[in-house]
């Protein structure tokens, strides 16, 4: 069984759910941006979390089955057709040999993710079959073509025909905990932070969404040595515009980071788009 990508539109990757631990070796953790959605994906076709999928910028891929096997796409707001056949997010479908699978573009929210049963079964590098664009480890990009082998290991039978998830917050806020490098900043920088609404630009990507709004002020202007970074990390470059770190970030960076956003609000952070606006507030523990 294989899927043979006929269109593979914006930006696709397989992913999973990343290297996790491999920092000291300069290895980023990458894997799905979204990886709420990547998870609900798996379990929907009865494959453990763990299982490489496809993850796809605004949609516009066409998938080509070779043989019958069950599918879900979660994350963002696509149509979703097989033939004439229209299916819904987050619920899954049969795709039957010689079938094309078409995802529409997104009306709201980024990425979305195609499960299929069994997983995508590239060769894991480094333990993982996540494309990380940062550092070209992983399977290449999806292409016209690309002959994609699924997989055998599953959990069982898929056990629901519906995961009804909340809708994606229009203007979402993300939450944050200051620090580590506030001594850079002016006193009220983190109170700017929390008050302004930044809109996404288009110059973001895997590896970190660019926000543009009143700058943030820093005190500090020479180089700062490079220092170990996380998921989540808020860098404010000498233009003051905040970058947030994501999926195939750096391990190091040299800008000081003002706050960190929150793990768990990092899968909202996947599905802003350039031109939408979000919110940070503080952390309350």
């Amino acid at each position: 069984m294989k899927l043979e990508v006929i269109r593979p539109g914006f930006a696709a990757t397989v992913q999973d759910l990343g290297r996790p631990g491999l920092a000291a070796m300069g290895v980023g953790r990458s894997g799905a941006a979204d990886r709420g959605a990547l998870r609900l994906a798996n379990r929907l076709v009865a494959n453990p979390e763990t299982h490489a999928a496809l993850e796809v910028t605004l949609g516009g891929l066409v998938l080509r089955a070779t043989g019958l096997t069950t599918v879900a796409v979660t994350g963002a707001d696509c149509p979703i057709t097989v033939g004439r056949r229209a299916f819904g997010l987050n619920a899954p479908f049969t795709l039957r040999a010689g079938e094309e699978l078409t995802l529409g573009t997104a009306a709201v929210g980024l990425r979305c993710y195609v499960a299929v049963r069994g997983g995508i079964d590239v060769p894991p590098v480094l333990g993982s079959r996540a494309t990380d664009t940062l550092g070209k480890l992983g399977p290449p990009p999806l292409s016209s073509g690309m002959q994609l082998p699924v997989g055998h290991d599953v959990a069982g039978f898929p056990a629901v025909d519906l995961a009804p998830r909340p809708a994606l917050a229009v203007e979402p806020v993300l939450r944050v905990t200051a620090g580590p490098r506030m001594d850079w900043f002016a006193p009220d920088a983190l109170a700017t932070l929390v008050s302004t609404v930044y809109t996404v630009s288009p110059d973001s990507d895997r590896i970190g969404i660019r926000l543009t709004a009143a700058p943030l002020t820093r005190t500090r202007h020479d180089e700062l040595p490079s220092e170990a970074c996380v998921p989540g990390s808020l860098q404010v470059p000498p233009s003051g515009m905040p970058i947030l770190f994501h999926a195939d970030h750096p391990t190091t960076g040299g800008y000081p980071v003002i706050a960190v956003v929150a793990e768990e609000d990092l899968d909202v952070a996947a599905q802003v788009r350039p031109g939408q606006r979000v919110r940070f507030r503080a952390r309350e523990w």
